[in-house]
């Protein structure tokens, strides 16, 4: 049996009250009036959850993975696009900082995003570059003390609020990932602004932006990590960032499983309640079956993080499989509601629409399976 330690636990029902009691009360109204919601976010940073992982000598609440896990997968639970503001916050911003980072580039940039004093963002995907990361065409270019970047980044999740992020560009004049190296990029920068803000079909309290750097200058002291390592840096920070999808996966799952039960036990049909009929409860049966086993997968591979082995496979497997679970759970909850799941006011429909882009964004469910079967065949 796997238990949690009291921290975990701690953090687990310090999240769930927090989200039954606050954020679901404004998830309607996020998702309505396509809002981020800048209030959850203030109250997210008091509680520790904007800097998770990170130790408190750089401001953060210096829990581990699991903890990570447990608190996305709870927010999420009420709302999705609360959620993946602070997944992308800590998993693709904070993690590679704290990762890779100097101690001034900590003291700068790690701190004030661990306590929430700022909101982060990565800047991988562009136009031409979206499975295929390593063609990436942004450039940057060593000007006396200052790097200078020129390109394009898209669907940028935290891309409108961010004041950080965390940018890959091409330095050198290899094609290959070779030529790629990381920076920080301030978004008061100047040459840096945000274009175009994408209308999407769920999540739609979170921005997704693209990113634009027209002779964007920062500091040389920017650099993050090794010059021509960048793509290693950002695959360090997907591995951990699949552990947070994953996550907010089963949340939306979790969340519409307990939609479901309440509506079976309340709805009646043919003089009984729907709970009571086999091809309800074998729907449910599944439901939550496939959430357990996507929910442990998560912890294996947050616990081999925290051990401190090679967890690639391991988020993988738990971001393919907690994706397409929440596909399913929550197609299936609309279905256990009927008619009343196609409509506005049931959440149900709001965890239907936010579920599809957790088999997407941080690596699609495909390249999932390129992953894994590599790491199953011995391929590098």
């Amino acid at each position: 049996m796997f238990e949690l330690t009291e921290e975990q636990k701690m953090i687990r029902d310090m999240c769930r009250d927090f989200a039954k009691k606050t954020v679901k009360a404004r998830a309607v109204e996020v998702d309505k009036k396509h809002e981020y919601p800048a209030d959850l976010i203030k109250r997210m940073a008091e509680l520790g959850l904007m800097g998770v992982e990170v130790p408190e000598q750089w401001g953060g609440a210096g829990m581990d993975a699991l903890c990570y896990a447990i608190a996305v997968e709870e927010i999420s639970a009420a709302c999705a696009s609360t959620g993946v503001i602070m997944s992308a916050h800590n998993s693709l911003c904070v993690a590679p900082i704290m990762k890779f980072g100097t101690d001034e580039q900590k003291k700068k940039y790690l701190t004030p995003l661990a306590k929430g004093e700022k909101i982060g963002c990565l800047g991988l995907t562009e136009p031409s570059a979206g499975s295929d990361a390593a063609a990436l065409k942004t450039r940057a270019e060593l000007k006396g003390n200052e790097w200078v970047l020129n390109g394009t980044k898209l669907f940028i999740t935290n891309g409108k609020e961010a004041g950080v992020a965390v940018v890959m560009a091409r330095t050198e004049d290899d094609p290959t990932h070779r030529g790629i190296s990381s920076f920080i990029v301030p978004t008061d920068a100047p040459g840096f602004s945000v274009g175009k803000l994408e209308e999407k079909l769920g999540i739609v309290g979170s921005s997704t932006a693209e990113l634009v750097f027209e002779d964007c200058r920062i500091p040389k002291d920017n650099l993050l990590g090794q010059r021509g390592k960048g793509f290693s840096v950002a695959m360090y920070t997907l591995d951990g960032g699949r552990i947070g999808i994953a996550s907010q996966a089963v949340g939306i799952a979790q969340g519409a499983l307990d939609a479901a039960v309440a509506f079976a036990k309340d709805r009646v049909q043919f003089g009984k309640p729907i709970s009571t009929f086999q091809a309800i409860q074998f729907m449910i049966a599944d439901m939550a079956t496939e959430i357990d086993a996507a929910r442990l997968l998560i912890w294996r591979a947050a616990g081999m993080k925290i051990a401190g082995v090679p967890y690639s496979k391991e988020s993988a497997m738990a971001k393919l499989y907690a994706a397409e679970v929440s596909e399913r759970v929550t197609n299936k909850a609309v279905q256990i509601h009927g008619g009343y799941g196609y409509t506005k006011e049931y959440p149900v429909e709001r965890y239907f629409r936010d579920a599809k882009i957790t088999a997407i964004y941080e690596g699609t469910s495909e390249i999932q399976r390129i992953v894994i079967s590599r790491a199953v065949l011995g391929d590098k």
